[in-house]
């Protein structure tokens, strides 16, 4: 990217002032270097938001942002309904509510090397991974509609994990305002088999050893310790999101007319929040991020029972899960008056400050636990929310290292098999359906996310408290 075209605010802030149609600015939290380094794109994109109705403040990057459908990966951007704000399906994505779970055991890095390759082989053999995989729950008519009001909170109801496992679960384990009957037959059938299972690309399943601890304090608060071992999943609401972001777009592009909206690009596809359309879509998205916690919340289930076969002593309780592609109505500061907004997060995890009152009772005062992905191989991070970064940047921050090739250039670059050989020789046992989606997800792929964490924090979106190292991955 250019970076000639920004305005530099500090070594981590780069703003690209209002041109055109743009309503507001653009704002990328980056160095030089992860500036330099992103596609052209992710400033177009970026531009194109911010000219959207209702946009308040700037429309942010974080700093594994690249190039997405019509949001950047890695954008936010927050919305006013009284000022003709709009709900974008481009701005949450297909993967709706797709997000990352940690695990924390008391075990040690010890007790899991002497089972490591049987821990590996009975994951695999018990968490269903892979394009179009089907699970054990078959779900249908009320049933259905019931994980789709219920979340997490259904599939504790339904004996799949405990009830104190919901503290711990970003909105208490269920979305509030999940309408079903907005939510395709089609999109319906694609999930009627698909809850509990982790789907492909870059969705996870990976058993970990805390390598470092960045802040005694706040490990503490959240219950980590070096050489401990953590379980951390990543997956999101499989076919129904995806189908839902494709029916929802559709008819937003379709009805942008009808709503004076003029489309700088017909993959920012929107509706009005008080529109007829805007509220069915956001009913619709509800359900999705339902969708994702009662799936990742089946799984944490399916993971303790395979703990529990090989390390019977190993005990797994939820430090949080949280979400990257929502729209969530949130209360934020604009112009020093508190706001309800619309905050669009895609490929971008919320992190919210110390004592918010939406944290967990037990970790308030430390700040919401921002859970960074790496890939295979490479480290995964531990962050905390900041004061700072509710106020620059909604309560947001990065959800992984962000591709460096597209799947294709990864394909053409990485034999999955000599990647697999590689990193069973550096001691991470991989297990996977096919190489194929091993090439694609090769940490190679990727940005380093440990410069992306390194600027993060000093961006002040969040603070570095633990860095974790993978063991055993089981990719999707």
């Amino acid at each position: 990217m250019d970076i000639r075209l920004f305005e530099q605010q500090s070594e981590f802030e780069w703003r690209l002032p209002k041109t055109g149609n743009m309503r507001v600015p653009v704002v990328i939290f980056a160095d030089k270097s992860l500036l330099k380094d992103m596609d052209d794109t992710v400033a177009k994109q970026l531009s194109n938001v911010a000219g959207l109705p209702g946009i308040v403040k700037a429309a942010l990057g974080m700093p594994d942002a690249h190039s997405g459908y019509g949001f950047p990966i890695g954008g936010v951007a927050a919305f006013d309904p009284d000022q003709g704000g709009v709900v974008s399906a481009g701005g949450v994505g297909f993967d709706i509510a797709c997000g990352v779970r940690t695990l924390l055991t008391n075990l040690d890095v010890e007790d899991v090397l002497s089972v490591q390759q049987a821990l590996a082989d009975l994951l695999f053999a018990r968490i269903p991974a892979g394009l179009g995989v089907d699970g054990n729950i078959r779900l249908k008519g009320k049933n259905l509609e019931a994980m789709l009001r219920g979340g997490a909170r259904w599939a504790v109801q339904a004996g799949f994990g405990e009830a104190k496992d919901l503290e711990h679960t970003e909105e208490g384990g269920v979305m509030a305002g999940a309408e079903p009957e907005y939510v395709s037959d089609k999109a319906k059938k694609r999930i009627e088999k698909g809850i509990g299972t982790l789907g492909s690309g870059n969705h996870y399943l990976e058993v970990q050893q805390v390598s470092h601890v960045y802040d005694e304090k706040c490990a503490n608060a959240y219950g980590l310790r070096e050489r401990q071992v953590l379980v951390g999943i990543h997956c999101g609401s499989r076919g129904l999101g995806h189908q839902i972001g494709e029916d929802f777009l559709g008819r937003m592009l379709k009805q942008a007319p009808s709503h004076g909206l003029k489309l700088p690009d017909k993959e920012l596809a929107c509706a009005p929040i008080h529109s007829g359309l805007g509220q069915e879509y956001l009913g619709a998205m509800r359900c999705g991020i339902n969708c994702a916690l009662a799936n990742r919340q089946v799984l944490t289930h399916l993971v303790r029972e395979a703990f529990a076969e090989i390390l019977p002593q190993a005990r797994l309780r939820l430090l949080y899960d949280v979400s990257h592609n929502t729209c969530k109505q949130e209360k934020h500061k604009v112009n020093g008056r508190e706001k309800l907004l619309f905050v669009h997060r895609k490929g971008a995890t919320r992190a919210f400050g110390p004592n918010h009152p939406d944290l967990p009772a037990s970790i308030r005062a430390a700040g919401q636990p921002v859970l960074v992905g790496g890939s295979m191989g490479t480290p995964s991070y531990i962050l905390a929310g900041l004061a700072s970064g509710m106020e620059r940047a909604f309560g947001s921050a990065c959800h992984g290292a962000g591709r460096n090739l597209s799947r294709g250039q990864a394909k053409k670059r990485f034999q999955g098999r000599e990647v697999v050989a590689t990193l069973e020789s550096q001691g991470v046992f991989v297990r996977a359906p096919d190489f194929r989606g091993v090439a694609e997800e090769a940490p190679g792929a990727y940005k380093d996310v440990n410069r992306v964490v390194d600027v993060a924090e000093a961006a002040g979106l969040a603070k570095k408290t633990a860095q974790v190292l993978p063991l055993i991955s089981i990719k999707g």
